[in-house]
């Protein structure tokens, strides 16, 4: 049986560890939430870029709608990950999935940005060829930043490099509170799609008109356009990250509840074994004492000499 000092150390670590596990349960339940609000609030931004981009695309020609649906040269990719662990397969699943899938007619992408170390190291574990490996936003503000960089990129990439489609790999949250690899198109941007009119009408009577020059408005939206993509992919990628981290911690929560109450019952038990064997010590002394007095006082008297 351990001793009573190595129990009491061995609690100590389970109880420290078990804080740890709170403490990043509660993080994380936060983080799923601050990203959680940021995608609902573009959702609204999102719908009047495409309802701009409506009205503007109604005056370009069909065939030039047609065309912008396919894009020529390689194809480039975008992976959103995570830079920390204890959050399952999160990383290889959507490594998987960008490196394994063959994306329409576009194919499996030749050149990819990995987003997040750790998924980065998993896409060249599975010999992807990566371009670079940048850190992921550690809160829904500075997403902003990086949606920027992306795009530059991304024009670059077109401008010097080749390549005719872009596409945004991630995982995005699942109703029954798991995760699942996903992909959106970036580039070459649909046009026919996006001068559909909107499944719901539109919401006045009239178009409206606008006054600047029709190419540069045409930039400017497709532009937010752009960046609200980018955006939402890895503010979803990020929820998915802690969603999963959340369950992970759930249960490594429940395992340390377990083993916390089995450590507990043994160093109950071997507390009172040890008081038990104190007590039968101290009542075995007792008694041995009580005993020599016994004897001592039952001894004959020395013979008196006269």
């Amino acid at each position: 049986m351990e001793s009573l000092e190595r129990l009491e150390g061995r609690l100590g670590s389970l109880r420290e560890l078990r804080t740890i596990v709170k403490t990043m349960k509660a993080l994380s339940a936060a983080s799923i939430r601050q990203y959680e609000n940021a995608v609902e609030s573009l959702a609204s931004y999102d719908l009047n870029i495409e309802l701009g981009l409506y009205v503007v695309l109604q005056e370009l020609p069909a065939g030039r709608l047609e065309r912008s649906a396919a894009g020529a040269g390689r194809h480039a990719g975008i992976v959103f990950g995570s830079d920390h662990g204890l959050c399952g397969r999160f990383n290889e699943a959507v490594a998987e999935y960008a490196v394994g899938r063959a994306d329409g007619s576009d194919g499996p992408p030749s050149l990819l940005v990995a987003v997040g170390e750790r998924v980065g190291a998993t896409l060249l574990g599975r010999g992807a060829e990566i371009a670079a490996t940048w850190g992921v936003p550690g809160s829904a503000e500075t997403i902003v930043g990086l949606c920027e960089r992306l795009l530059v990129l991304a024009e670059r990439w077109r401008r010097d490099e080749q390549i005719g489609a872009v596409t945004v790999y991630f995982n995005h949250r699942t109703q029954q509170g798991g995760y699942k690899p996903d992909s959106r198109r970036l580039l070459p941007v649909d046009l026919a799609r996006l001068g559909r009119r909107p499944a719901d009408g539109w919401p006045s009577r009239r178009l409206p008109a606008y006054s600047m020059q029709r190419e540069r408005l045409l930039r400017r939206l497709l532009r937010q356009h752009l960046f609200v993509t980018l955006f939402r992919a890895c503010a979803e990628s990020q929820a998915s990250e802690h969603t999963s981290r959340l369950r992970a911690m759930q249960s490594a929560e429940r395992n340390l509840d377990e083993r916390l109450d089995e450590v507990t019952m043994t160093y109950r038990r071997a507390r009172q074994g040890a008081i038990t064997s104190e007590l039968l010590d101290v009542v075995s002394g007792f008694e041995a004492l009580t005993h020599a007095g016994d004897r001592a006082g039952s001894a004959p008297e020395p013979a008196r000499h006269r």
